[in-house]
Formats: structure tokens, C-alpha cells, sequence
């Protein structure tokens, strides 16, 4: 993630939004402009850049799952219920 801080500060401002947008998108990371003094987007920046390594972490720990061969199953399998001479128990009493 790129932040641009200080956007209050437009006639102080060294790098236009649209530059700052331009080259977040070239290097692949997400932009937001930031003001701490009119309190603008500061939540937003830590919300977002928290969501984006929940997202990371949460992929990574399921591709490891399904490396190790934990993940969910993929096929069912039969078990037979039958005891070992082929005959189904009819109930807790019977013999």
C-alpha cells in the first residue's frame, strides 16, 4: 500500500494525486491520500492494509493445509457397519 500523507497541505504539494496513482498501480499496491489534521482517511489506510494481510495470511494457511494433505476431503469414503461375521447387529439386545 502507498500512502500520501499531509493532503491538506495542497499548496505545499510535491507530487500530484494522479502521479501517486499512477505508480501505486505500476508497482501493483493499492493508494490513498491521508490528512491527519482533518482526520481523512487515516482509519481507512490501517483498515485496509489490515484487511490485505488477513487476506494474505488466510491464503497462504490454505494452501499449506492443502499441501499437507489437511485440507477438506475431496471423495467420501464407505464404511461398512457389519460386524465380522457379515451380520448386521439389529439392536443393543439382540443376538
Amino acid at each position: 500500500m502507498m500512502v500520501g500523507n499531509k493532503s491538506d497541505l495542497n499548496h505545499l504539494r510535491s507530487v500530484q494525486e494522479e502521479e501517486g496513482q499512477a505508480l501505486a498501480e505500476k508497482e501493483g499496491l493499492s493508494f490513498l491520500e491521508t490528512s491527519a489534521l482533518e482526520a481523512l482517511n487515516v482509519e481507512k489506510a490501517f483498515q485496509t492494509i489490515l484487511s490485505d494481510i488477513h487476506q494474505i495470511i488466510s491464503k497462504k494457511a490454505l494452501a499449506a493445509q492443502e499441501a499437507a494433505g489437511s485440507g477438506p476431503p475431496t471423495q467420501g469414503t464407505t464404511i461398512n457397519v457389519a460386524d465380522s461375521s457379515g451380520n448386521m447387529k439389529k439392536g443393543c439386545c439382540s443376538t
